[in-house]
């Protein structure tokens, strides 16, 4: 056996052994259903695990199984999705719902095969819930099995690339084991990614099962590894957003149903900056009458490729404009998904809402 394929062997027994002793009790671990398995992972893709727990136990208590899923309506959906961002994830969910319902007799595909076939799930959930929820002998492989892999072996490979992604899952293919200790490894190295060997910080590698084995420990290089390509600097777009209220309503509309936050609620807004007079015109030309705007503050949100500086201004009219939709505060809190990037304006809203007054 080459020495590195000895040292992966040895690595993953460890792996699962120390699991065992080590594993935090998380609400999905207690038990590891394929549907739980699958909601779990598809919630922690750019979710701290703290921040998903009660977004899991709430999802699943009014949608309990696939079929429930499959035939939730969208709106319900995104709000129960609300504050997660990454929205599309939620829509993958539901339309791979259907298709196991109407393809899989309600049953999550058992192989990583057939489960890449179905909406939204990749290489990595496919190998999460093959090896967690059946035992299949697949690594999933993302940025905490990339970290543990590299140090592991001292790899200078770009984790960046799709190749490298693809050789590290191979690698461990070549050893992983099947049945229960494979779901060991899988939540396994996870756990170790991001408790031990984690990514920012020192890495506690005294508590590591792997030390001994791992050759960036040996040769002091452990924070050379994993080496990644520094990514593209995001845009920066300025925007203006208006709570814009008649009455008791406030003023929302749907996004377009491609793009961006797509088919998702928001506040009226636009890109650049807005005056009054401009919002004034704009609702002139509608038939409404402004009646009172001020400056209410200012948020930023990050997205993959774009920032957003918004700044924020409170507006009343005499008329409802017939092109947005136009809902109670509690209609808004109850069933209006509003995307986590108008956060700060929403729970303003709130605020305002409760006590009817501007702010001065």
């Amino acid at each position: 056996m080459e020495p590195e394929a000895w040292r992966i062997e040895e690595s993953l027994k460890r792996i699962a052994d120390w699991y065992r002793e080590n594993r935090r009790p998380l609400p999905w671990r207690l038990d590891p259903t394929p549907y739980h398995v699958w909601l779990s992972e598809i919630m922690l893709q750019q979710t701290r695990i703290e921040a998903a727990i009660p977004y899991y136990e709430r999802f699943l208590k009014e949608l309990p199984d696939i079929s429930s899923l499959a035939s939730v309506e969208d709106d319900r959906l995104m709000k129960l999705w609300e504050g997660l961002g990454y929205y599309s994830r939620a829509r993958n969910l539901k339309k791979a719902a259907v298709q196991v319902m109407e393809h899989h007799n309600g049953v999550l595909p058992r192989t990583a095969r057939e489960l890449r076939e179905l909406a939204g799930i990749g290489a990595y959930t496919a190998g999460a819930i093959a090896s967690i929820a059946y035992g299949e002998p697949e690594p999933a492989v993302d940025g905490n099995v990339l970290r543990v892999l590299t140090r592991l072996l001292a790899w200078g490979d770009d984790i960046a690339q799709e190749r490298t992604r693809l050789q590290a899952a191979e690698l461990l293919r070549t050893a992983y084991p099947r049945g229960q200790e494979a779901a060991l490894v899988t939540e396994g190295i996870m756990e170790l990614g991001e408790t031990v060997c984690v990514p920012n910080g020192e890495a506690r590698c005294l508590l590591c099962p792997l030390r001994e084995l791992c050759l960036a420990h040996k040769t002091g290089t452990v924070e050379a590894y994993p080496v990644k390509a520094t990514p593209k600097a995001r845009r920066i777009e300025e925007r203006s957003v208006v709570l814009l209220r008649c009455g008791d309503r406030w003023a929302v509309r749907r996004r377009r149903e491609k793009g961006l936050l797509a088919g998702l609620w928001e506040f009226p807004n636009r890109e650049g900056g807005l005056t009054r007079g401009e919002l004034e015109d704009w609702l002139s030309r509608r038939g409404a009458q402004l009646l009172s705007y001020a400056p209410c503050g200012k948020a930023k949100h990050i997205f993959t490729h774009v920032e957003w500086h918004m700044t924020g201004y409170l507006a009343r009219c005499d008329l409802p404009v017939e092109e947005l939709e136009w809902r109670t505060g509690a209609e808004i809190r109850e069933s209006v998904p509003i995307p986590t990037a108008f956060r700060f304006f929403g729970e303003l809203l709130q605020k305002l809402d409760a006590t009817g007054q501007d702010p001065t």
